[in-house]
């Protein structure tokens, strides 16, 4: 059983940056990948950005260049750094790991608005 939590969202002008990180806990031996999802309202969960144990990455095209995921192993967290933010980034962000044995973790969400 894993937990993650997120943090690092907040309120942010169009231009600026955040850095999100993602930290699991419990009992955790390898994790596969990590990846960044986003969620607006009447609309589906999208990936933003994965990254795999090899630290190959992928990204979804409207942050490309602007968004970067990278993961620490020994702490076992995953980031998300969000350059030249757009109000269309405005989302409910999270985390999710994908472990050995096909265990999927999901964290619980934190709110990222951009806006004047």
């Amino acid at each position: 059983q894993a937990q993650l939590v997120e943090s690092g969202g907040g309120l942010v002008q169009p231009g600026g940056s955040l850095r999100l990180s993602c930290a699991a806990s419990g009992s955790i031996f390898s994790i596969y990948a990590m990846g960044w999802y986003r969620q607006t309202p009447g609309k589906q969960r999208e990936l933003v950005a994965s990254i795999t144990r090899y630290h190959t990455t992928s990204y979804l095209d409207s942050v490309k260049g602007r968004f970067t995921i990278s993961r620490d192993n020994a702490k076992t967290t995953v980031y998300l750094q969000m350059n030249s933010l757009e109000p269309e980034d405005t989302a409910v962000y999270y985390c999710k790991m994908w472990f050995p044995g096909g265990a999927e973790y999901w964290g619980k969400g934190i709110l990222v608005t951009v806006s004047s």
